[in-house]
């Protein structure tokens, strides 16, 4: 299995669980290992063949935007899903942060793994 990265990239959405965070929006960082097998794209050098990092970082963006969650959680579970659905991933790792979110903090989040890893013929 070959992972394809996405790191720091930072979304806006309406999340939280206080009503004042109900009525703003907030910056959240995202990092996503995604898995693939990158050898036949490599082979002939097309992107329709793999995994588009720019497509999927339009779609967390548009994700973000039509989102409104109460808990980090549920922002990862919803977007993991809607990842694995609609561009076929196998399995992932993503990491939300909430930056701000405690004092002294720089930032607080979840990591979640979902689907299978597959061993690299």
């Amino acid at each position: 299995m070959d992972l394809v990265l996405i790191e720091a990239l930072e979304v806006d959405t309406v999340i939280g669980v206080y009503d004042w965070e109900r009525s703003i929006t907030q910056t959240l960082q995202l990092d996503l290992t995604l898995g693939t097998d990158i050898r036949p794209a490599a082979a002939v050098d097309d992107i329709g063949l793999t995994l588009n990092y720019a497509a999927i970082s339009e779609r967390i963006n548009v994700f973000a935007a039509e989102h409104d969650v109460a808990l980090v959680e549920t922002f990862a579970e919803r977007l993991a899903e809607t990842l694995r659905d609609e561009f076929a991933v196998s399995w992932l790792r993503l990491t939300v942060r909430k930056p701000g979110a405690v004092p002294g903090a720089a930032a607080v989040g979840v990591c979640i793994e979902r689907g299978h890893r597959l061993e690299s013929a």
